[in-house]
């Protein structure tokens, strides 16, 4: 193996191990010398690619962050309506959260950060105005009843959502979370959207008929 694909494999091994960790028990209770020991690798291998536990976490939080601008980006450019698209990014993102604790740990840490440092910029915040602005183009089509107003259908769906997340990773360790989101969406959007409209862009979720 070139030199160059075994140094980014043992950085992959490192984020995976650390994500391990992180995602179990948390930035604090999290040992370097335990995700080494995940991981199958001396200090030395470690200190090579990162500083400190702390570089290893800062690294998973923006991979997080990546990959969510990835998510957004990829349902703008499907040409779907608002409330299709916000269903889509929702349930997309919940599928990977479940399947992919590297992810999931950097959702975690991103969360724990936030409520440690008071002032930093909240992604929950960031989350609410994103749907507040799908939720009222929706409005702009026609696509809601009348009097919805998008900043409390946003708020309703973060907070449903951060719900969900923290009670799927205690108890199933999110393996339930994309059934739960789906869940949410479910009783949420038919309650606000106008009657004509019908979710689009995927043939594996259920139309508006199909939902309570």
């Amino acid at each position: 193996m070139p030199q160059q694909d075994r140094a980014y494999a043992t950085r992959e091994a490192i984020l995976h191990a650390a994500a391990e960790e992180f995602d179990r028990l948390g930035y604090d209770r999290t040992s370097l010398t335990a995700v080494l020991a995940r991981a199958g690798l001396t200090k030395g291998a470690f200190y090579f690619h990162f500083p400190s536990k702390e570089a290893v976490a800062g690294a998973l939080i923006e991979r997080q962050s990546e990959l969510w601008e990835q998510v957004r980006e990829s349902w703008r450019a499907r040409g779907v309506d608002p409330l299709s698209a916000l269903y889509g990014m929702f349930a997309e993102s919940a599928d990977r959260m479940a399947s992919d604790v590297v992810l999931r740990a950097g959702v975690r840490l991103n969360a724990d950060r936030e409520v440690g440092y008071p002032g930093v910029p909240s992604t929950h915040v960031m989350w609410e105005k994103l749907i507040a602005a799908y939720v009222a183009e929706a409005g702009e089509r026609g696509d809601l009843r009348p009097g919805i107003d998008p900043d409390a259908v946003a708020r309703t769906l973060c907070g449903a959502a951060l719900g969900a997340r923290l009670i799927s990773s205690a108890t199933t360790a999110c393996a339930d979370f994309p059934d739960r989101i789906r869940e949410v969406l479910g009783h949420v959007l038919p309650c606000v959207a106008a009657s004509g409209w019908k979710l689009s862009g995927s043939q594996n979720e259920p139309e508006r008929a199909d939902w309570p």
